[in-house]
């Protein structure tokens, strides 16, 4: 199936032409895939352990903290989510308090996304959706469209997709490309009625076994058109990892250079502590630099991460760690 070209400017619309033939055939996008550099397994270990020991000074930390709270997805992904639960997620979103700057996103599943458009409205925070049968992925493609769509037509600014792992685990390539190709079609709007929502593809590393895999996943979300590359549901055992985020980040940096076409980052599941944020931030700037360091660009799928960034963020400012009560339990 010919690939065809998003909007992107001339330039990399370019570059990605003459990546049509890798997407041209099943035989073609395999070949492609399995020629990526294989993942030297031990050093990327180590270098993500050698980021994670950097320190930074209270003044950056201050900058570092606000940041991180800028680029939460602030998330609630549970059977038992009410409107009025929605409601008061998008209330703190919108108003951490003391003066912290809002989240990047309320994240919900699409019955809820007019509810939290309705608690975010004219304050710049967006709205995503997890769509396409989140958290499993197994539904039949028409499903997983319509899904899409009726999140799109709620409100969503944003799709959080996922994968078939075992289509991908499969081998079958073509399939999950050609799926993400449909998703991102499903998530525009009718004419002038606004731009398309973005989509985040997440990938559930804690299920593709291997560190090649993560990376050809990479690759494929990309050239399919993704706008964001996600590690995790956050409903695994093993959802973000310093490793595995610091491979997705290089895929976005190579991907760029072959391209020219910018690709954000999302880990999510498992942080929960400003010193776990503070280390992504380090290792986004000293892998892609700080063009990427906004929430355009990267963020943090998260629902109780952003407690304990303001938690510190009150300590900086006071010298003393405020009582249980000072954040609301979400």
């Amino acid at each position: 199936m010919p690939t065809t070209v998003p909007a992107y400017g001339d330039e990399a619309a370019r570059r990605l032409a003459s990546l049509a033939d890798v997407t041209a055939s099943d035989g073609a996008l395999r070949r492609f895939l399995h020629g990526l550099p294989g993942v030297d397994a031990v050093g990327l270990d180590a270098r993500a352990a050698m980021l994670g020991t950097r320190s930074i000074k209270t003044s950056a930390k201050a900058y570092a903290i606000d940041l991180a709270i800028s680029m939460v997805d602030l998330t609630t992904l549970e059977g038992a989510d009410t409107p009025g639960k929605v409601r008061a997620l998008g209330t703190k979103g919108v108003r951490p308090g003391d003066g912290a700057p809002p989240v990047a996103a309320i994240c919900v599943y699409p019955d809820m996304v007019a509810t939290a458009r309705q608690a975010v409205a004219g304050s710049g925070v967006k709205v995503a959706s997890v769509a396409t049968a989140f958290p499993a992925g197994r539904a039949a493609l028409p499903v997983k469209l319509a899904d899409t769509r009726d999140a799109v037509a709620a409100g969503a600014d944003e799709i959080d997709m996922v994968i078939d792992r075992g289509a991908f685990l499969s081998g079958r390539y073509m399939e999950v490309f050609e799926e993400i190709r449909a998703v991102k079609e499903a998530c525009a709007r009718p004419a002038g009625s606004g731009d398309a929502a973005h989509l985040k593809v997440i990938f559930e590393t804690g299920e593709l076994q291997t560190y090649d895999n993560v990376r050809r996943a990479s690759w494929l979300a990309m050239l399919a058109g993704a706008d964001f590359i996600k590690t995790s549901t956050g409903k695994v055992a093993v959802n973000a990892t310093p490793p595995v985020t610091l491979l997705m980040l290089e895929a976005v940096r190579d991907f760029h250079a072959t391209t020219g076409v910018q690709v954000g980052v999302k880990p999510a599941g498992g942080i929960r502590t400003t010193k776990d944020a503070v280390k992504y931030l380090v290792m986004v700037n000293e892998t892609l630099g700080e063009r990427w360091l906004s929430a355009d660009w990267f963020r943090f799928g998260a629902s109780s991460l952003l407690n304990d960034l303001l938690m510190q963020r009150q300590k900086l400012s006071t010298g003393r760690y405020s009582g249980p009560d000072y954040v609301t339990v979400d």
